[in-house]
Order: structure tokens, then sequence, then C-alpha cells
């Protein structure tokens, strides 16, 4: 991890979990740090020709997290990006280790009770959080997998995508800076 942010071809992961803000965000960040912004759910829709939730209800979740895997690694490897996987990427150690590998990663910390509220009011079809009690309980067991980025970025509802951005963007700089005071 510590060459990756150093590395200005790594490719930067939003990671956390439906709704936290990692495809809305994304761009704020992309344009402002002069890099591609890749949103996995929407390439592999682009590249299976379905929604995830077709896909989902078509072929299972675990083909489905297959598919995301290859995706994952494929844009990943192209270099300098930022890359909002979908919520349950981070699920997969292969996924995991392949972020760690390319880039870094940083979690966009909402709390549960935001991400249901925006899951609520943007009335996309999530498969996966049919209801509050299935949401919530893939929340908590994502949140330990979550909690390993290298980056925290704490959300609350009075934050505009430029303001996380600024925000993100300010730690790259501190983290920098103290791995070159260590390196030096």
């Amino acid at each position: 991890m510590q060459s990756a942010i150093r590395n200005p071809q790594s490719a930067i992961f939003l990671v956390g979990f439906m709704a936290s803000g990692k495809s809305t965000v994304g761009p704020v960040l992309a344009a402002k740090l002069d890099r591609r912004f890749i949103d996995l759910d929407r390439v592999i829709e682009a590249n299976v020709g379905c929604s995830i939730v077709e896909l989902i209800a078509r072929e299972g979740e675990e083909r489905f997290r297959q598919i995301e895997t290859e995706t994952l690694r494929e844009v990943a490897s192209r270099g300098a990006a930022v890359i909002a996987p979908g919520g349950g990427a981070i699920t997969r150690e292969e996924n995991r280790e392949l972020m760690r590998r390319l880039g870094g990663a940083i979690w966009l910390d909402a709390p549960f009770d935001l991400c249901w509220r925006r899951i609520q009011q943007d009335g996309a079809t999530r498969p996966l959080a049919p209801n509050e009690a299935s949401a919530r309980a893939r929340y908590e067991q994502r949140l330990p997998l979550y909690q390993q980025a290298s980056i925290h970025i704490p959300i609350n509802e009075s934050q505009t995508p430029d303001d996380i951005a600024e925000m993100i963007i300010e730690r790259l700089r501190k983290v920098a800076e103290e791995q070159e005071a260590i390196i030096f």
C-alpha cells in the first residue's frame, strides 16, 4: 500500500456499503485528480448486456461476484483511475488483495441509517437489500472488511460530494507525507 499511494499510476478504490456515496463522490474525486472514473457496476452491466438485478436473478449472486472480480482485475490493471466497486466486492479475499496490490482502498464510512435512507430514496432495486433487516445484516457482516481500508473517510448527511473529495485528497496528501518521512 505504501508505494501504491505515491505511485501516480495506481488505482484508487472507493469502498463502502450500498449508497455510501461511491458513485457520487467518485466522478468528483476523479476530476480533481485528473483521472478516469470507473463505476464497476456500470462496466459489468455494459459487458453482460443486462442490469445487475437481472444478472443476479438469472445467474445468482456467486456468478455475479465472479464476473465482478474479473471486471475489477481488468479495469484496475489499466492504471490511474478512481474505481467504485459495488458494496460487496470487498467480501472476496481476491478482490481485497487486488486492491492492496494495485492501489489503495478508501472507505466511505457512512453510517447504516444514512445508507438505508438513501437506499429508500433512490428507488433503485437492490436485490441484496430487499428490506432494512437484511440490509443491516449485510452492513454488519461487511463492516470489518471495510475497516481494513487504508483510509477511512467519515460520511455524514451534510457533506457534499465536493467536501468528501477534498477530504480524500487531504488524507492522500497526509499519507504520502507520512510515508516520505518514514522512508527518508
